[in-house]
């Protein structure tokens, strides 16, 4: 019965999410129901209080700095007009005629550096609708060509990216964010390379069949804007980013002397290796904001709006994701998930294909990346570690497969981020989720497996 209710409860949980109820409310209450399951009605209230709270609030005490500096770099990006310029700035170097490839590293480049995947949306969506209204390609490919640039490669592959599903594994294995960097090039290439193809194919396969863009009278209009920056200079601040980050963490923060973290008041850590790529992220961005705000003095309308804006945008990201981290730790209490977790170990003795198909199943259940991922190292991090160990197999390649993993499942059609994405294009599920599903789930599984593949070979690299 217990192990029953388990997966009724993540049953419910996919289903509720995708019908658009939250997870702050359904974490808890589901978490709760396979509790009931398991017969443990006496132990509800202190498994929500002393398990299920604490679960949540130590997740948002480790990554809220890396929400919230994110969140305020791209609201930042957003309001200074580099997001814009950046995106204008490689359309007109790749060419209109090329309006896939062009929105494709447009998205790319910003979220590899750093800005949040929803500010990216918001910001190249007119520009993609413009160039494709211009070329006569059909609208509902717009979202595949937004997602595969910010959902996929930049996410989860390329070495050194800021984002979220980058660093969550940092504390689990002591790694940092460029983490196999070899192999994460080689699967950043794989998604780039088909998707653009795939998506280029598609685009000639419709117009072939006679259908253009389309009418759609809700599209944007681009707004001219006197005030932005020039590419190169919207650019700095990415670099800057990309740079301080590699710099801090392979560089400055290893040779600095941590021995005070023996400290209680430090938590009793023997080493700085578990926190360095947090650390990095953090003076990273921090620093980029810095800049940020001083290069552009001059073109804040109202700085202050912007700053509390972005602050107030890294909060629901965060306390969803922390939602998530509560309800896996309180399905890993019960007995249940004894058979459940050896059922996942034993899928093969590789370390590296059990860790896949675990983080793969929990981020498709809850919509979610990184709270699929969080869910997955919260509980068998540590046995993975160990297997990996004894197999002397490396952290990094763990580090990797992870972050990989959790952007494969994680975009079915309940994801938070695709319906926010299809609401920004004003296209439905039935016209454009093939495009996203092709670009984001098909084609990262296939460069999984390929850096499974060459991990198992010839290790991390």
């Amino acid at each position: 019965m217990g192990t029953l209710g388990i997966l009724l409860s993540l049953a419910l949980l996919m289903y509720l999410a995708y019908r658009g109820i939250n997870v702050l409310i359904l974490a808890p209450l589901l978490a709760l129901l396979a509790l009931l399951f398991a017969g443990d009605i006496a132990l509800l209230l202190p498994t929500y209080t002393q398990v299920f709270m604490k679960a949540m609030g130590g997740y948002v005490i480790q990554f809220f700095p890396l929400f919230l500096l994110g969140a305020l770099f791209g609201k930042l990006m957003d309001d200074s007009g580099s997001a814009r310029a950046i995106a204008q700035g490689i359309v007109a170097k790749v060419g209109s005629e090329r309006a896939i490839l062009a929105i494709v590293l447009a998205c790319g480049l910003l979220t590899y550096g750093g800005v949040s995947l929803f500010v990216v949306a918001f910001a190249v969506y007119p520009i993609g609708a413009a160039l494709f209204r211009e070329a006569g390609i059909p609208k509902r490919l717009i979202p595949g060509a937004i997602a595969l640039g910010s959902f996929t490669f930049t996410m989860t592959a390329l070495p050194g990216t800021p984002a979220i599903q980058n660093a969550i594994p940092n504390p689990f294995f002591g790694t940092d964010a460029f983490a196999a960097p070899g192999l994460g090039v080689i699967a950043g290439l794989i998604m780039f390379g088909l998707g653009t193809w795939w998506l280029t194919a598609q685009s000639r396969k419709l117009m072939a069949a006679g259908e253009g863009y389309g009418e759609h009278r809700d599209d944007p209009v681009v707004e001219e804007r006197r005030d932005i920056p020039g590419f190169w200079l919207a650019l700095l601040p990415i670099f800057v980013v990309i740079g301080l980050n590699f710099l801090m963490a392979k560089q400055i923060l290893p040779a600095v002397d941590t021995s005070y973290l023996a400290k209680p008041e430090f938590g009793g850590l023997q080493d700085a290796k578990s926190l360095i790529g947090i650390w990095s992220i953090i003076v990273a961005l921090g620093t980029a904001i810095v800049l940020l705000i001083a290069m552009h003095w001059k073109r804040w309308m109202d700085l202050k709006k912007s700053v509390n804006d972005g602050a107030f945008g890294s909060m629901l990201p965060i306390l969803n994701t922390a939602a998530e981290v509560g309800y896996g730790t309180v399905i890993a209490s019960l007995a249940g998930f004894v058979i459940i977790r050896d059922l996942v170990l034993g899928v093969s003795s590789n370390p590296l294909i059990s860790e896949a198909v675990a983080v793969n199943i929990l981020a498709g259940i809850t919509g979610s990346a990184s709270g699929g991922m969080s869910i997955a190292l919260k509980t068998l991090g540590a046995q993975y570690l160990e297997m990996a160990n004894a197999a002397g197999i490396s952290p990094e390649l763990l580090h990797r497969v992870a972050a990989m993993a959790s952007g494969c499942m994680d975009t079915l059609p309940h994801n938070g981020a695709v319906i926010s994405l299809l609401a920004i294009c004003k296209l439905t599920h039935r016209e454009s989720y093939k495009f996203i599903f092709v670009n984001t789930v098909a084609f990262p599984m296939v460069a999984l497996a390929v850096v499974i593949t060459l991990g198992t070979l010839f290790g991390s690299f």
